[in-house]
């Protein structure tokens, strides 16, 4: 519990352990927002801008991996009621969280701070992290936080909804693919990950990361951030700051996405960066298949002129294989790809 961040922030120099390398940190030059991530108005793909709402996110996903979405049908209420909650867990006394903090990343519902490999990782993450599945909801509700006291009811309201708008977004990216309507349902997007990360203030946010760079090992992730910047997107060789808009969602895709459409969409490397003023509290849904699934590219995606990028593989060899490499990015698919 001592190692939480949240714990023993106040007042205090960064430490050498949270020191990033010179050719990875974020540096001065941050950009905090920028609008070139697109915007997705989900409330026009019920109407005749259908065709158009399905070609806007297709083309985020093969540009830049990220999206946003407005309009969303996700209330309001729900989301506010929920991140406040959140706050509310990593403001709770030591004593209330220490049933939840644990440093085996096999336990399925924990309190951790950095990454799965504090003891043994080169340097330490300014952030602390809350984990659990969500579905099935009626067995995992039963490992989740019981304070604040509102904490299960109102979280598993909120998964229902993000789990919902996910499959929305699936069957939008679907029906741009050519792909039945369904597609992407039962075992593809069998299981449900919550991660709620908490970054304290930073006394020095050009030394030190929230979170690395990194692509998530998921099919499709929907990010609440908040209204404080800190998301950033790596594209062209440049980061670019994803802005906070009012009551939106961030969407991106995920490995298992870009692997299903043979490269045609994008995983994207993102990262978190810090700030010294005020907290941020994020919460990130990951649609992730059934560790038995079997992933390979749809035979319908594979040009005539190309071969299938990666080779069939079950989701649960392919994330044995990302835990192990942590860290780098880079390698998370080569273990997967078919070099032709």
């Amino acid at each position: 519990m001592e190692k939480l961040v949240s714990n023993w922030f106040n007042d205090q120099p960064l430490p050498q352990s949270y020191i990033f390398p010179p050719e990875t940190r974020p540096g001065n030059h941050v950009i905090p927002g920028c609008s070139t991530i697109p915007v997705v108005d989900l409330s026009k793909a019920s109407g005749h801008d259908r065709t158009g709402i399905v070609q806007q996110i297709l083309k985020a996903s093969r540009e830049f991996g990220f999206f946003q979405v407005v309009n969303h049908g996700v209330s309001e209420n729900l989301v506010n009621d929920t991140m406040n909650l959140f706050k509310e867990f990593f403001e709770l006394p030591a004593e209330d969280k220490a049933s939840v903090y644990s440093e085996d990343p096999k336990r399925p519902c924990r309190l951790y701070t950095s990454s799965s490999n504090y003891e043994t990782e080169k340097v330490h993450l300014w952030r602390d992290n809350l984990r659990h599945p969500c579905h099935p909801l009626e067995e995992c509700i039963k490992i989740w936080p019981q304070k604040p006291t509102r904490y299960r009811e109102t979280v598993a309201a909120y998964s229902i909804e993000a789990k919902k708008l996910g499959l929305r977004i699936l069957e939008l990216v679907a029906e741009g693919l050519g792909l039945s309507s369904g597609f992407f349902g039962d075992k593809l997007s069998e299981s449900v990950l919550l991660s709620v990360n908490h970054y304290p203030p930073c006394p020095d946010p050009s030394l030190t990361l929230g979170v690395s760079k990194h692509c998530d090992p998921n099919l499709l992730t929907i990010l609440h951030q908040g209204d404080v910047h800190g998301l950033q997107v790596y594209k062209d060789g440049e980061w670019i700051g994803v802005e906070p808009l009012h009551n939106a969602f961030v969407v991106n895709i995920g490995h298992q996405l870009q692997i299903i459409s043979n490269n045609k969409l994008k995983s994207a490397e993102h990262r978190a960066v810090t700030n010294s003023k005020v907290s941020r509290t994020t919460a990130a849904f990951f649609i992730n298949p059934s560790d038995d699934c079997i992933i390979e590219p749809v035979k319908s995606l594979i040009d005539t002129d190309e071969s299938p990028a990666y080779r069939a593989f079950r989701f649960k060899e392919f994330l044995l294989n990302y835990v192990s490499i942590t860290g780098n990015p880079e390698k998370s698919l080569e273990p997967f790809k078919l070099h032709v």
